[in-house]
């Protein structure tokens, strides 16, 4: 089978609901998770997808709507949040954190800096 440096979810409703009913995908989340790879969500899909199946553990966040919220263990407000190997963002607005994150935990800091700094952040 193939091997994942990163499986990366988006957001947004209805699409996590589609992502946590792939049976194909969450095998792949779960195979990430026990060989300890790198996995991340943002938005919706943190609570709807991670927490839904078991992959994610308190302290992570998500879209902060009641309903995403209470489906998770004690959410945090934070706009993203690195757990070993699980990475989770809010949403929309912290995108680019989210996703300079990933980058940072795939080609190391400097490289990160070196993106954001093209981005002008």
């Amino acid at each position: 089978g193939q091997e994942w440096d990163l499986i990366a979810l988006p957001g947004g409703m209805p699409g996590a609901e589609h992502l946590r009913d792939c049976t194909s995908l969450i095998s792949l989340l779960e195979k990430q998770k026990a060989n300890g790879k790198l996995y991340a969500a943002i938005c919706a899909s943190p609570a709807v997808v991670f927490a839904n199946k078991g992959l994610v553990g308190e302290g992570a966040t998500s879209y902060p709507a009641e309903g995403f919220r209470k489906a998770m263990v004690a959410p945090v407000d934070d706009d993203v949040v690195v757990q070993g190997n699980v990475i989770t963002s809010k949403g929309p607005g912290t995108a680019l954190k989210f996703g300079l994150t990933l980058g940072e935990k795939l080609y190391g800091a400097e490289k990160a800096k070196a993106v954001a700094d093209g981005l002008l952040v």
